[in-house]
């Protein structure tokens, strides 16, 4: 009887685990904080990109304004 249940046992926790594997995790991917710079980085340069075309476009926008108002 000890046999059978310790063999039972056994192939029950192979199936446990090789079932444990299978089930998709919800715990987000590990970023390494050299990786988290990196695109805090990216971001910031995108933001103070699209800032200068912003200012550049106001100023074409102003300088064209003011040629239409002469």
């Amino acid at each position: 009887m000890n046999r059978k249940k310790k063999i039972n046992q056994t192939l029950k926790a192979k199936v446990k685990k090789m079932n444990a594997k299978q089930q998709k995790s919800n715990k987000p991917k590990y970023i390494s904080k050299a990786e988290r710079a990196a695109i805090a980085e990216k971001a910031a340069e995108a933001t103070s990109d699209g800032a200068s075309l912003v200012a550049t476009i106001a100023v074409k926008t102003e300088s064209s304004t003011e040629k239409a108002q002469d």
